[in-house]
């Protein structure tokens, strides 16, 4: 049996802590919207709004990149390698800017607006017509170095 390849780089892009005080926010609002109905209704209310706040924000977090010995993995996006150029460090203005006026609709784009900084790796293949990567990374040093030293075939 094989061990699997060891990761060069690991981030899940989890939502900031502030968004899970909203989600409970959100369900004492749907408290207060049926508190006419009864107490039993509220709590009904609270739970239920509470939940599904809760369940939006898990799916802001879920995703997740990683850097293996032969691919990226943003997402449901697996990507050889072999496949990528540089990664280039974005950071403020410059994130902004590829994420709105400079962005290629053709551009694979794994985007958080709660994440500021961001990689942009450009896409070798040939046969693909998907100009570059975008990825929100709350590390985009880390994660460029992990790419940019990645051994080539």
């Amino acid at each position: 049996m094989t061990s699997p390849a060891p990761l060069a780089y690991d981030e899940r892009l989890t939502a900031p802590r502030a968004w899970w005080l909203i989600a409970v926010g959100v369900g004492l609002a749907m408290a207060l919207i049926v508190l006419p109905l009864g107490g039993l209704a509220a709590l009904g209310g609270f739970a239920a709004g509470t939940l599904i706040a809760c369940m939006w924000v898990s799916a802001q977090g879920s995703s997740r990149i990683r850097v293996t010995h032969d691919s990226l993995v943003a997402d449901q996006a697996r990507i050889p390698l072999a496949a990528l150029g540089r990664a280039e460090v974005l950071e403020g203005e410059e994130a902004r800017a590829w994420r709105t006026y400079k962005a290629d609709l053709r551009a694979h784009e794994l985007m958080r607006s709660f994440i500021t900084t961001a990689v942009r790796i450009e896409n070798t293949d040939p046969d693909d017509p998907t100009p570059y990567l975008f990825l929100s990374t709350r590390t985009p040093q880390t994660l460029a170095d992990a790419l940019n030293s990645a051994p080539t075939p």
